[in-house]
């Protein structure tokens, strides 16, 4: 089915909201406080501005001022985060990548989640070839050493601090589940570089060999770090 792209009103934005939204956008993961100096070089605004702005941010509870003249984001942030995580519905983010991944490799695109000890396929689109992997949205595969499980257990797991992961994704296996199919993952994270789910094309063993798999991984990567950005996990999440 194609999907109608909707059209952005032909509005502009206020200047003054877009300052208010920089000098959020400004803080990093890592920081428990910035100097006033620090957020005029990483926003490009003079320090007076920024005070102003603060002192609505403050007010409403998005930024607190500590004694001596650093900031710190506030607790109204993080309550709209969690309201974020609630209601976010991964599907208008994830089908458009499916799409798009089928279109271009011409072999089955599918967002897998955990599900316990298991994974659950939540969205799929089947290859337009005859000879395809029959597995339906909502079928429970195993844990086992694929390509798909393997990015869940290993990115879903809590990271140590420093810690570098094991694996440099997108991930290829071939003959794990079922002897005569082959799979590459990518993984999606969401806000706080928590693992949402895995991003996979998949296909028969004779079409998606290793060398075909090696030719198409930038497209999987590209798709993983875009679903990854478009759902609040940042550049890069956890990867490499």
């Amino acid at each position: 089915m194609v999907r109608k792209v909707q059209a952005q009103p032909n509005v502009s934005g206020v200047a003054a909201a877009d300052r208010v939204l920089t000098v959020l956008a400004a803080f990093r993961k890592g920081d428990e406080a910035v100097e006033l100096a620090e957020l005029a070089e990483r926003t490009g605004l003079v320090k007076s501005t920024i005070m102003r702005l603060a002192v609505s941010l403050e007010r409403c509870g998005f930024l607190v001022r500590l004694p001596g003249g650093r900031y710190r984001l506030g607790a109204e942030v993080l309550r709209l985060g969690a309201v974020y995580q609630h209601s976010l519905d991964l599907e208008p983010f994830v089908m458009p990548v499916l799409e798009r991944l089928v279109a271009e490799i011409g072999e089955t695109a599918s967002f897998y989640v955990p599900h316990g000890k298991y994974r659950l396929c939540l969205y799929r689109i089947e290859s337009p070839h005859n000879l395809r992997i029959h597995v339906q949205p909502g079928d429970i595969r195993p844990m086992d050493l694929s390509a798909i499980a393997q990015v869940l257990r290993e990115f879903g797991r809590p990271a140590a601090p420093g810690e570098a992961p094991s694996l440099d994704p997108p991930i290829y296996s071939g003959g794990i589940t079922d002897p005569h199919t082959a799979s590459l993952a990518m993984p999606v994270f969401g806000p706080g570089s928590r693992l949402v789910g895995a991003l996979a094309v998949s296909g028969p063993l004779t079409r998606l060999t290793a060398e075909r798999a090696a030719a198409i991984r930038h497209v999987i990567r590209d798709g993983g770090l875009e679903l990854t950005e478009r759902i609040g996990g940042g550049k890069a999440g956890r990867l490499p």
